[in-house]
């Protein structure tokens, strides 16, 4: 097992977009452990319809045991990506850990959709998990036990998924191709590739707002569900656990945890929606 220790304890982490929601989940369930953690997303100042800051988020991180470096930064511009995954290096000493989080969501149609937010989310979603991956790689490969782990779904050809909404499910297809990709690339060096998608929906922001308010948020799970499942595989030996577009549940069923309902965000007997590209 190469000695793989079963904890984050003294782990670095880099997340893109983890101000609040999976991300923020993500680093706060690490920072138990006392990881590090830098954190780059775009929020600085508080927005009104988007809770939390990078700046609240890495309060949360360190009230939690762990140590937080906020940095201000878009991954669509690969200057950015380069000096933030440089400055993590140079506050923590390596990265052991690279959370792909950062995502953009527009459910239109072909012909409804706004060009600028086609390109939003190719440039976000896909093109961000290649950048930031691409920069953390050299430090990973350093790593007794090198992760990657990008938020996206199990590629499914069914036409329903391709035919609702095709710009997102591209860039979000992108990111899981990018996890099947690079898992093989880095397959020699250690460095584990996974992608990581929940069965039901979560309360994020993007369900609050753009996926039906408050009655969807009723039929969601909370965000720690993803983060204890992201903990799970983020623990385990990068050299035998690579490429797979894993689901929350199924990770945690393998670790013999079955009883989610303290998960659910609107009560146990809320009936759960399934998520986006889960059949």
């Amino acid at each position: 097992m190469h000695g793989v220790s079963r904890t984050l304890t003294g782990k670095t982490l880099f997340i893109s977009g983890a101000s609040r929601g999976i991300g923020l989940a993500i680093a706060v369930r690490a920072a138990r452990d006392g990881a590090n953690v830098a954190l780059v997303a775009k929020t600085a100042e508080p927005h009104p319809k988007l809770e939390g800051t990078v700046y609240t988020a890495a309060e949360a991180i360190e009230a939690a045991g762990g140590r937080a470096l906020p940095i201000v930064g878009d991954i669509r511009d690969d200057q950015q990506v380069t000096d933030a995954v440089a400055q993590a290096v140079e506050e923590f000493g390596g990265i052991d850990v690279c959370i792909n989080n950062a995502s953009a969501i527009n459910l239109s149609g072909t012909e409804a959709m706004d060009m600028k937010r086609y390109d939003l989310m190719q440039r976000i979603n896909t093109r961000g998990t290649y950048v930031v991956s691409k920069a953390c790689i050299p430090h990973l490969k350093q790593s007794e036990n090198g992760h990657v782990l990008t938020l996206s779904p199990p590629i499914s050809l069914d036409p329903k998924w391709l035919g609702g909404h095709i710009g997102y499910t591209l860039a979000k297809y992108g990111m899981s191709l990018c996890t099947l990709g690079m898992a093989e690339e880095f397959k020699a060096d250690g460095v584990a590739f996974n992608s990581l998608w929940p069965k039901t929906l979560v309360a994020t922001a993007a369900v609050q707002n753009l996926l039906g308010g408050d009655a969807a948020m009723a039929k969601s799970r909370k965000p720690e569900i993803v983060a204890d499942a992201a903990y799970v595989i983020l623990t385990r030996d990068s050299r035998q656990y690579t490429a797979n577009l894993a689901l929350v549940e199924d990770v945690l069923a393998e670790e013999g945890v079955t009883d989610l309902s303290a998960y659910s965000y609107g009560g146990d007997d809320a009936e759960l929606q399934a998520d986006l590209f889960v059949d």
